[in-house]
């Protein structure tokens, strides 16, 4: 089980995320507003797989109704699937951890880049 609450940290600032769900391999964490949510989860079968997932949601301005505002919401999730054997925990770390900094390199050069339709 991880942490109780757990933290993101959004255009500089720290949002609290305390536990609001668990079951056997899952956990959701969301912030007091609902606007955002993180959610964690396992699953197991001939390979495990492993998922964290940010939800996030805004009111903004309708596109279709200027003069009324909708919610809008995205999420960016990571899924690691890995075979039940072969792998550590060390080696899968270091997979993710090389992952997460060519996508952050360059103050996230690569995830604007994607973001703008590259690929």
């Amino acid at each position: 089980m991880l942490a109780d609450p757990q933290s993101i940290t959004i255009s500089g600032t720290a949002i609290p995320l305390p536990r609001t769900s668990s079951g056997p391999n899952s956990g959701l964490y969301t912030s007091a507003d609902s606007a955002v949510q993180l959610s964690v989860s396992s699953a197991y079968g001939k390979r495990t797989r492993r998922a964290a997932r940010i939800n996030h949601s805004k009111i903004s301005a309708d596109v279709l109704i200027p003069t009324q505002n909708a919610r809008s919401s995205a999420s960016v999730t990571l899924v690691i699937d890995h075979p039940v054997n072969g792998y550590t925990n060390a080696e899968l770390k270091a997979v993710v951890d090389g992952f997460l900094a060519v996508l952050t390199a360059s103050s996230g050069a690569m995830v604007t880049s994607i973001l703008g339709g590259q690929n």
